[in-house]
C-alpha cells in the first residue's frame, strides 16, 4: 500500500555538464528545489562527476539532500554503454572517483571513456548500481539478444554488490522501454534483484522539450529534420508526485524502492582546506626546514649581485639587517600558514626554467612582494627597494590562499609541464573549463540544426554586438537591434531560431581545458579527485573535472604558468643581437636610462608592453617620465576609474599643480605618486600609520573597500578612528581621512603586480631605443598570424623612416630579419603561406643558391610544400615580382604549376630526369595560360586580400591630382588646419560594429591614407544608410566637421556627417565644365570622347595665337572624371575648369 507522505526520489538528474545532454543549470535547479520543497535530488551527468562539487554545495544550501552519482561506461565484450554508480560514503566516492577518472586515463584515444567490468568489481565498495534504460549497457545487450550474458554480467554484479544492485524501470512513453521492461520483471523474481522506479530528466519543464531536442542535434551535429535520428521523447522533464504515483501504480516494489533509496546515503563532498604533496625528504628534512636553507642562500645570492651593487649610501650591515629581518618576518607567516611546501614547488619549476634557457617574467599579481619570492628565484623584483608589502600577498587573516602567476615564454612553456610531469607523475593536472552557448554561438548552432543556410545565420548572429568588455546576452541584443524584429517578420523560421536559442544560451557547449593552470596534489591525484583527458588537444597532462573553483573548493591550489608573448620578444631580440656578436644581460640594464625616457616622452611605444595603446601614447606624452616609479604608476593608473587622475599626476609631477597630501602625516606615503592614492599597498600603509593597523589587518581594510559591503566596512571604519585616536589624531580628521581614501581603494591597483609589469614595459623600451631594428624585427616575427599589429608596425617604420624590404622570394625569410638598418619582410606573415613550408623552401635556397627564376623555383621545391592557397597567397604578395611582374599571369597557372612540381618531385624519386629538369633554368620550359594583366586597383585588392594591409603601393594613390582638384585632404592636413569642415578620402582596414548604452548602433572604423591610418566612429544615421557598402579594402571620401573640446587639454572630435564611395565621387557627373584648347586640337578625338549624352554642360575655348573663340555644346553631354583625366592627357588641352 502507498504511504501519502512518501517523496518520489529523481534519480537520474542531468546537469548542463553532461554534455549537449543536459539541459538544467545548477542554480535553476536550486531554486526548483526550493521552491517545490523536494527533500532529496541525485546528480547523474553523464560520464563525470565534474559538476559534483557545485551540485552538493548549492543544492545543500536551499535544504535539498544532495545524493551524488553519475553514468559510467562499460566496456565488455567491444559492447560499450552506461550504468549508474551512487556514493553512499566517502569511500563510495572516492571509488566513484577512481572509476570516472580511469574511465579517461586508461581509455583507448579512438573509443568513448569507459571502465571495465573488473574495475568495477574491484572498486563496489560504498556504491549503488542502477542498470539503466533500454539505451545504457543492459538494455545494448537485452536488443542486442545477449541475454546469457546479460544474466552472466548480473549475476557477477551481484555477488559484489549484493544489496546495492537495482534493477531500473523508466517509463518515458518511448517505443523499446515496454520490451526491456517486461524482461526486466521476468528476471527480477529470478535473480532475486529488486525493482527501483526511476526517470531520467534532462530538462525541468515540459515546455523546454523541443529546445533540448535541438541541444542534442547540436552535440550529435545532426539536423532537427532528421527522420533517422534517435530522438527522445517528450516526458524528460520534473513531473508532479501524482504522475509519478500513478505511472508506476502497478508496481508497488519500485516505488518503494524508490522513496527509501535516499535513506541509504549519509555523504556529500564537502569544501576542503589546500591540500599540497608532501616534499619533505630525510636529506632537506621538512620543508619549512628547507624552505629557510634556500631563502637564505638566495638573499646572500641576491645581497651580493644586486642589492649591495645599487646601494651606496647606507652601510651594508643595515642592509642586511634590513633584509634579513624582512626575511625572517615572511617565512614566520608561510610557515604558520603551512605554505612552505607551495613556495618550494614554484621556486623548483622556476629555477629550472631558467637553468633552461626558458624565459621567465619578473614577477605577477601580489607574489612580487615577496622576498622570499624574491631570494627562491621566484621573482626578480627586489619588494624592499620598490617599497612592497608582503601581507598583501600571504597574511593569517586571508580566506583563501593566494597563489603565484608565473609568465613564462610563449614558446617554451610547454617545456615546463613537461618537467612537472616527470617530477611529480600522476600528481599534476590540468584544470577543465567549459565552452559555452554563448549569445552568438547559441544561434549559429541552433541555426545549423535548423538547417538554415550559414550565410543567413551569419548575418543573423553579426547582429550581436561583439564586445569582450561589456557582452550582451541574446535577449539585450534582440530588444536594442531593431533588425531582428525585421528578420521576425520576413522568415519564420527565424523566430523558431530565437525562440530555441534564448532556451540554451549559456548552457555549457564543450570540454576544453584552461592550459595556463595546474594543480599538484601527489600521486593519488586521481583517486581524490575526478581527471579528465581530452585526447583532441597536444597537452601532455590530464586535467580536473571540477571547474577552477570547484578545484580551489575542493581544496586544490592551482599554480598559474602564463604564456606571455613579450617574454618571447625580449629573448628572441637578445638571441639576434648575440648573433651580431653584442652581448646583453637583460636583469642588469641600467633603470634610469634618460635615453629611454626620452624616447617614451615623444609616444613612440608602439610594440612596448603596456604602453602602446593610443590612449596610453597620450598620457605618457603628457607625462615625460624622468624615473622608473613613473612607468610603475602609469602601469596603476592606466585603467577606468584611476584614468581620471593621470592629468593630475602629470600636472604635479611637471609642476603645475601642487600635490594634496589629504593629512601631514600621510606625506611620507604620498609623496611618490604626487598626494594620488594609486596602489593598494598605500592604503594598507595609511591604516597601519594613522591607525596602528597590523599588515594583515590593513589588507582586510583594504579588500572591505574594495568590495563595498556597508556592514563591514562601518565595523572597519569604526576600527580605523578609534585606532588613530590612540595616536593622538582628531575624530573628525580620523573620519574625514577615512573619508577621502575609501573611493581609491576601491579602484586601487596592486603595486607589485605594476611593477613587475612595468619593469618588462622598460626592458621593451630599453630595447626599441638602443637596437630599435632587431627588436620591431623580433616583435613581427612573434605575431606572423596577427594582421592588425603588424600593420602597426609598418606604419610605425615608416615614421621611423626604416626601409621594409618587401616580400621577395629571394630576399626574404620565413621571420621578419634586421640587416643593415633594414627591415626583411617576412614570408611567413602571408595569409595561408604555412610556416613550416615557407621555412622549408627558404632552406632550399639557403643551401643551394637563390632561385634563378620562377622556372628555377618550380623544379627545385618539394611538391609537400606547395599547395593552391600557398602559391595565391605568395603571387598575391609579390614574391615572385622579381622573375614576373604580372600576378595575375602566374595566378591563372597555379594547378599546372602545382602539377608541374609534382610531375618533377615523382621524376626525382623515381631516379629519373625529364628533358624540363635538364634545362630548369630556361623560362620558355614553362607556359603559363593566357591571362589579362591586373589593374592597379585589382593588384592592391589581390594583395590586401594576402598581406591584411596595403604595403607595395596605396589605393589613393593614383587619385591623387582628383584629390587636388575636389580640394579632398589627408586625414592629418584635416585634423592640423584651421578649418571646421572638409572632406577626408580614406580606405577601410577594419570595422567593429557595436551598441551604445542606450542600444542604438554604432561603428568604428580603420581607415587609412597614403600618410597614416586613423579611426572615426559612424554614428546610426550614417552607419545604418551606408552599412552595406562599408568593406575592407574599399575607399570611401567622407564629409568630416570638427568641434573643439575644451579642458585641460584642448582636443579635437571628428564628426562624420556623410560617407559616400570613391567611386561614385570619380563617377559623378560634373555640372559644367570649360575645356581649353591651343591650336593643334584633334577635333575628331574630342568628338569621340564627348560623344554620349549626359547632364554636364560643355564650354569651349580655342586658341589660336592672339584670338580666341567660345563654343558651348548645344546638348549637355557625359563628363566625368574619367573623361577628364582623359582630356588632361591629350597635349593641346591647356587648362579644364570644372
Amino acid at each position: 500500500m502507498l504511504v501519502n507522505n512518501k517523496n518520489f526520489n529523481h534519480l537520474k538528474v542531468h546537469t548542463q555538464y553532461s554534455i549537449c545532454e543536459g539541459a538544467i543549470k545548477i542554480d535553476e535547479l536550486a531554486d526548483y528545489c526550493k521552491s517545490k520543497k523536494i527533500k532529496s535530488i541525485c546528480l547523474a551527468d553523464s560520464y563525470n562527476l565534474c559538476g559534483a562539487l557545485e551540485f552538493s554545495e548549492k543544492i545543500s544550501k536551499v535544504g535539498t539532500h544532495p545524493i551524488i552519482g553519475t553514468q559510467i561506461n562499460i566496456n565488455h565484450s567491444d559492447i560499450i554503454g552506461k550504468v549508474s554508480l551512487y556514493a553512499m560514503s566517502e569511500v563510495g566516492y572516492k571509488n566513484l572517483t577512481r572509476l570516472s577518472s580511469s574511465s579517461y586515463l586508461k581509455n583507448n584515444p579512438t573509443t568513448d571513456p569507459s571502465c571495465s567490468l573488473k574495475d568495477l568489481k574491484d572498486n563496489n565498495e560504498g556504491l549503488i548500481l542502477l542498470t539503466g534504460n533500454y539505451t545504457n549497457f543492459f538494455g545494448i545487450l537485452f536488443y542486442k539478444n545477449k541475454l546469457k550474458d546479460f544474466e552472466e554480467i548480473l549475476n557477477s554484479l551481484k555477488s559484489s554488490f549484493k544489496n546495492r544492485l537495482y534493477l531500473e524501470i523508466q517509463r518515458h512513453n518511448e517505443p523499446q522501454e515496454k520490451n526491456f521492461e517486461n524482461y526486466l520483471l521476468n528476471i527480477s523474481e529470478s535473480l532475486q534483484l529488486p525493482l527501483i522506479a526511476s526517470q531520467e530528466i534532462f530538462y525541468l519543464n515540459e515546455d523546454m522539450y523541443e529546445a533540448h531536442d535541438a541541444l542534442v542535434c547540436i552535440g550529435e551535429k545532426n539536423f532537427v529534420d532528421d527522420k533517422n535520428r534517435f530522438k527522445y521523447n517528450n516526458q524528460h522533464y520534473f513531473k508532479s508526485q501524482n504522475d509519478l504515483e500513478k505511472l508506476y501504480s502497478d508496481i508497488p516494489e519500485a516505488l518503494e524502492n524508490n522513496y527509501n533509496f535516499h535513506l541509504r546515503f549519509n555523504f556529500k563532498p564537502k569544501k576542503s582546506k589546500p591540500i599540497l604533496p608532501s616534499i619533505a625528504s630525510e636529506e632537506s628534512g621538512s620543508p619549512e626546514e628547507e624552505l629557510l636553507k634556500l631563502a637564505k642562500k638566495g638573499l646572500e645570492n641576491r645581497l651580493q649581485n644586486f642589492v649591495l651593487k645599487k646601494n651606496k649610501t647606507e652601510s651594508i650591515e643595515h642592509i642586511k639587517k634590513n633584509y634579513e629581518d624582512r626575511l625572517i618576518h615572511e617565512i614566520n607567516i608561510i610557515n604558520s600558514m603551512d605554505y612552505a611546501s607551495y613556495f618550494l614547488i614554484v621556486s623548483d619549476y622556476i629555477k629550472w626554467a631558467k637553468k633552461n634557457s626558458i624565459p621567465v617574467g619578473p614577477g605577477r599579481g601580489s607574489g612580487a612582494g615577496s622576498l622570499v619570492a624574491y631570494c627562491l628565484d621566484i621573482t626578480d623584483l627586489d619588494p624592499i627597494e620598490f617599497d612592497l608589502i608582503f601581507e598583501r600577498f600571504l597574511n593569517p587573516d586571508r580566506i583563501s590562499m593566494p597563489d603565484f602567476d608565473i609568465d613564462f615564454c610563449e614558446e617554451k612553456r610547454d617545456q615546463v609541464f613537461e618537467y612537472l610531469k616527470t617530477k611529480y607523475k600522476n600528481g599534476v593536472a590540468h584544470i577543465i573549463t567549459f565552452g559555452k552557448l554563448k549569445a552568438r554561438m547559441v544561434l549559429r548552432d541552433v541555426g545549423r540544426v535548423l538547417g538554415l543556410s550559414y550565410g543567413h545565420v551569419d548575418r543573423i548572429c553579426k547582429m550581436v554586438p561583439f564586445d569582450p568588455s561589456r557582452p550582451l546576452t541574446l535577449q539585450e541584443s534582440i530588444d536594442r537591434e531593431p533588425r531582428f524584429k525585421e528578420e521576425i517578420k520576413n522568415n519564420s523560421k527565424v523566430k523558431k531560431l530565437l525562440d530555441l536559442s534564448l532556451k540554451l544560451e549559456g548552457l555549457n557547449r564543450n570540454m576544453a581545458t584552461h592550459a595556463a593552470g595546474v594543480v599538484i596534489a601527489g600521486d593519488k591525484l586521481s583517486e581524490q579527485f575526478p581527471l579528465y583527458i581530452d585526447h583532441s588537444s597536444n597537452l601532455t597532462l590530464p586535467s580536473t573535472q571540477y571547474d577552477m573553483y570547484s578545484s580551489e573548493n575542493a581544496g586544490l591550489v592551482k599554480f598559474d604558468l602564463l604564456g606571455l608573448k613579450t617574454l618571447t620578444v625580449i629573448d628572441n631580440t637578445i638571441k639576434r643581437l648575440k648573433l651580431k656578436k653584442i652581448n646583453l644581460d637583460i636583469s642588469k640594464i641600467n633603470h634610469n636610462d634618460e635615453k629611454v625616457f626620452s624616447m617614451l616622452s615623444t609616444g613612440e611605444t608602439t610594440g612596448l608592453f603596456q604602453l602602446e595603446s593610443a590612449g596610453m601614447r597620450e598620457a605618457i606624452k603628457q607625462m615625460k617620465p624622468n624615473k622608473f616609479d613613473d612607468i610603475i604608476a602609469l602601469v596603476a593608473l592606466y585603467r577606468p576609474g584611476p584614468m581620471s587622475n593621470i592629468p593630475i599626476y602629470n600636472d604635479c609631477k611637471n609642476g603645475i599643480k601642487e600635490p594634496d597630501y589629504i593629512h601631514p602625516t600621510l606625506k611620507e606615503i604620498l609623496k611618490p605618486t604626487y598626494g594620488i592614492i594609486i596602489y593598494q599597498e598605500q592604503v594598507m600603509q595609511i591604516a597601519q600609520t594613522l591607525a596602528g593597523f597590523t599588515a594583515g589587518e590593513a589588507d582586510i581594510l583594504r579588500r572591505a573597500m574594495g568590495k563595498k559591503k556597508k556592514a563591514e566596512l562601518d565595523k572597519q571604519k569604526e576600527r580605523f578612528i578609534n585606532g588613530a585616536l590612540k595616536n593622538g589624531i582628531a575624530k573628525d580628521v580620523a573620519n574625514f581621512v577615512f573619508t577621502k581614501i575609501e573611493p581609491f581603494a576601491q579602484y586601487g591597483f596592486n603595486k607589485s603586480h605594476a611593477a613587475a609589469y612595468a619593469l618588462i614595459a622598460y626592458q621593451t623600451a630599453f630595447l626599441k631605443t638602443y637596437h630599435k631594428e632587431d627588436f620591431i624585427a623580433a616583435t613581427m616575427s612573434t605575431e606572423l598570424t596577427n594582421t592588425s599589429k603588424l600593420r602597426e608596425f609598418v606604419e610605425e617604420l615608416k615614421k621611423l623612416k626604416i626601409e621594409i624590404i618587401k616580400p621577395s622570394i629571394n630576399k626574404c625569410f620565413s621571420d621578419f630579419k634586421a640587416i643593415n638598418g633594414k627591415i626583411i619582410y617576412g614570408l611567413g606573415a602571408i595569409k595561408s603561406v604555412g610556416y613550416e613550408a615557407i621555412s622549408n623552401i627558404i632552406s632550399e635556397r639557403e643551401s643551394n643558391g637563390p632561385f634563378k627564376s620562377f622556372t628555377d623555383f618550380i623544379a627545385r621545391v618539394n611538391a609537400k610544400d606547395v599547395n593552391k592557397l600557398q602559391l595565391e597567397g605568395l603571387t598575391k604578395a609579390g614574391v615572385f615580382d622579381e622573375f614576373d611582374k604580372d600576378r595575375n599571369r602566374i595566378l591563372t597557372s597555379i594547378p599546372k604549376i602545382i602539377q608541374k612540381i609534382k610531375n618533377i618531385n615523382d621524376d626525382k624519386d623515381s631516379q629519373q630526369s625529364n628533358l624540363f629538369g635538364d634545362q630548369g633554368s630556361d623560362h620558355t620550359d614553362f607556359e603559363f595560360l593566357p591571362s589579362t594583366l591586373w589593374s592597379q586597383k585589382e593588384l592592391l585588392s589581390e594583395e590586401f586580400k594576402s598581406i591584411g594591409f596595403y604595403l607595395t603601393n596605396h589605393p589613393l594613390n593614383e587619385f591623387e591630382e582628383t584629390f587636388n582638384q575636389l580640394n579632398i585632404k589627408s586625414y592629418n592636413q584635416f585634423y592640423e588646419n584651421d578649418k571646421n569642415e572638409g572632406l577626408v578620402a580614406g580606405t577601410i582596414m577594419s570595422i567593429q560594429e557595436k551598441k551604445s548604452a542606450k542600444g542604438t548602433p554604432y561603428a568604428i572604423v580603420k581607415f587609412t591614407d597614403k600618410e597614416a591610418e586613423f579611426e572615426l566612429f559612424l554614428f546610426a544615421e550614417v552607419l545604418i544608410a551606408n552599412r552595406d557598402k562599408l568593406k575592407e579594402s574599399e575607399s570611401f571620401v567622407m564629409n568630416l566637421q570638427k568641434d573643439k573640446i575644451l579642458g585641460d587639454n584642448i582636443k579635437k572630435r571628428i564628426n562624420v556627417k556623410k560617407i559616400t564611395s570613391l567611386e561614385d565621387v570619380i563617377n559623378k557627373p560634373y555640372s559644367k565644365v570649360t575645356i581649353e584648347l591651343n591650336d593643334n586640337y584633334n577635333l575628331d578625338e574630342i568628338t569621340a570622347l564627348l560623344s554620349a549624352k549626359g547632364e554636364t554642360e560643355i564650354s569651349l575655348v580655342v586658341r589660336d595665337k592672339n584670338n580666341q573663340a567660345h563654343y558651348s555644346l548645344q546638348e549637355n553631354r557625359k563628363f566625368d572624371l574619367n573623361h577628364l583625366k582623359a582630356l588632361k592627357a591629350k597635349k593641346y588641352v591647356e587648362k579644364i575648369t570644372v
